[in-house]
């Protein structure tokens, strides 16, 4: 056997280590693009497992990201953020009024 001989060259193996590397290939690509839809319909399932009252708005805004990532950010933050929470912790940290113990207990 010389240096440049190659084994397995034009015998069933050849073919069959051909057909097992097309099908790790396929089954890698597979796994990539369902691993990066689940990622990417993250705010959907975070939206209906809280209920949201956006979820039609988070639903089609997933949707665009697909085309624009950046909308896909906005429905990860309308997902995730309690925006009503966020709004009155903004109201009050404007308004410079302190919150009650209850109050912190309660956020």
């Amino acid at each position: 056997m010389s240096l440049m001989s190659m084994p397995f060259v034009g015998t069933s193996v050849d073919t069959v280590l051909h057909v097992v590397a097309t099908v790790v290939l396929v089954a890698t690509i597979g796994a990539a693009l369902f691993g990066f839809w689940k990622f990417h319909e993250l705010p959907i399932n975070k939206a209906h497992s809280k209920g949201h009252h956006q979820i039609g708005l988070i639903t089609v805004l997933t949707w665009i990201g697909f085309i624009w990532h950046w909308v896909w950010v906005l429905a990860v933050i309308l997902a995730f953020v309690d925006m009503e929470k966020a709004i009155i912790s903004l109201r009050d940290t404007w308004k410079g009024t302190p919150q009650t113990d209850h109050e912190k207990e309660e956020a």
